[in-house]
């Protein structure tokens, strides 16, 4: 008999058999899924970016190197353009190609490796500060609706600092404006800054605080990312404004703050009233005054009309007595009443007379002031003329029924006859002998009995 070989046929039921396209998918899922962001510094080399928009590169040390993509709607988020032998702080996902099964990594963002670790460092205090309860919403204090002094923590020297004064003296003359100086650059910076909004705190005379600067690189910015000065615009009782660089310009004063601006000039335009929305104020506040008074007029007229005819319906003295006070009482409160309305209209005018003291527009303010004048002339005369004329109205139709009270006429020598269910007696059918009558004089009544 020959040699025997039994072939094992036991690893064909094995589960664990992968085919490339398996095995490279599930390595790709593994890192992805494990591994997760990391953050990595290196050298480009091998920098590469087809019609795609796409970059491809290598990213390596002294001892070894990784491929990298970074697709394009992410690469378009990048300020600087990557050059092969450049240093750069990148954030990425590590992941695997697995058509070729190579392990590479997808950038996510990439900065120069200085600004790169400030980008860190801004990342990680903004988790931190946010973990405390800094950047609530509910935390953060509403702008005052009129402002009287504004308070600016910046440069003295600054371009931002003549942004703002220029725009308030164009929107709002009538402002005031404390600047509280400071180096807004440097290592002084954030201690100076910090001074500065307590000592806005402790001085208690603005109504609220811009602080900021203009535009510059993360370095230049970086005072207003540093912890101390966050902590100072969250503790600040005065509302805070941050008004730091330019638009596209991010700080972690901008996420503390009450408010954040866009720039120094946006601040400046929401502290400010626009002098053409003061008149339009002053225009509409005239117009709820007009409208409430002859509200109030035609009400106290109608009132009076009502009272007027009741009047001419009650019984006479007692009853014309009463109606006479209750008159005088309510005329009264009219007068008071259009007196407070009048002078509560007249201090708010006032008060808004007093912010356009400085604007440009003196000869058109003056005019509708006079006009304001005039009406509340006409109107007191009107009104005055009015209730001399209702009461006029009232002693003639009091003397008329006055004169057509029966007491008139029992003083003038007459008297009326009642049977004993109190009937005046006109004709002698309506008694008989033996009843008894009452006669009703001016000042009483005899009780009588007929015998004849």
């Amino acid at each position: 008999m020959g040699f025997i070989r039994i072939i094992n046929t036991d690893f064909m039921h094995n589960d664990n058999i992968y085919s490339v396209s398996q095995l490279n998918n599930s390595v790709r899922q593994m890192l992805e899924g494990q591994l997760g962001f990391v953050w990595l510094t290196g050298e480009i080399s091998n920098f590469t970016q087809p019609v795609s928009g796409h970059w491809y590169l290598t990213l390596k040390d002294e001892n070894a190197q990784v491929r990298c993509a970074m697709f394009r709607m992410k690469n378009m988020r990048v300020t600087f353009r990557p050059q092969n032998g450049m240093q750069v702080l990148v954030r990425a996902s590590v992941s695997l190609y697995e058509p070729r099964g190579d392990y590479q990594l997808i950038i996510e963002s990439m900065h120069p490796a200085g600004e790169g670790l400030l980008q860190q460092q801004f990342e990680a205090l903004k988790m931190k500060l946010a973990a405390e309860g800094l950047f609530a919403q509910n935390l953060k204090k509403s702008l005052p609706d009129f402002s009287k002094t504004i308070g600016v923590v910046t440069s003295k020297t600054g371009a931002a600092l003549q942004d703002i004064l220029h725009i308030l003296q164009r929107r709002d003359p009538s402002l005031k404006v404390v600047i509280y100086p400071t180096a807004v650059q440097g290592k002084e910076a954030t201690t100076e800054i910090v001074q500065m909004i307590e000592l806005a705190n402790k001085r208690n005379e603005v109504d609220v605080l811009i602080i900021g600067r203009g535009g510059g690189s993360l370095e230049d910015l970086w005072c207003f990312n540093e912890e101390l000065v966050a902590r100072a615009i969250f503790n600040s009782v005065i509302p805070v404004i941050s008004a730091v660089g330019h638009e596209t310009d991010v700080t972690i004063a901008d996420f503390v703050a009450d408010v954040r601006a866009p720039t120094p000039s946006a601040a400046a335009e929401l502290v400010s009233r626009n002098q053409d929305e003061l008149l339009q104020q002053i225009a509409y506040k005239y117009q709820r005054l007009e409208i409430a008074l002859d509200r109030l007029f035609n009400d106290k007229y109608q009132l009076l009309q009502h009272l007027s005819l009741r009047l001419q319906n009650q019984h006479p003295q007692v009853q014309l007595r009463i109606q006479k006070q209750q008159t005088a009482q309510l005329e009264q409160r009219l007068h008071s009443s259009i007196q407070r309305l009048m002078d509560k209209n007249r201090y708010k005018m006032t008060a808004l007379m007093q912010r356009l003291d400085n604007n440009p527009l003196p000869y058109r303010v003056q005019k509708q002031s006079q006009y304001v004048t005039q009406l509340q002339i006409r109107l007191n005369f009107f009104l005055k003329q009015n209730l001399a004329n209702r009461q006029h109205h009232l002693t003639h139709l009091c003397g008329k029924l006055d004169g057509l009270s029966p007491l008139k006429v029992l003083a003038r020598g007459y008297s009326i006859a009642e049977n004993a269910q109190g009937n005046a007696i006109t004709q002698i059918e309506q008694v008989k002998l033996g009843d008894t009558i009452k006669t009703r004089v001016l000042n009483g009544t005899i009780v009588s009995q007929v015998i004849e």
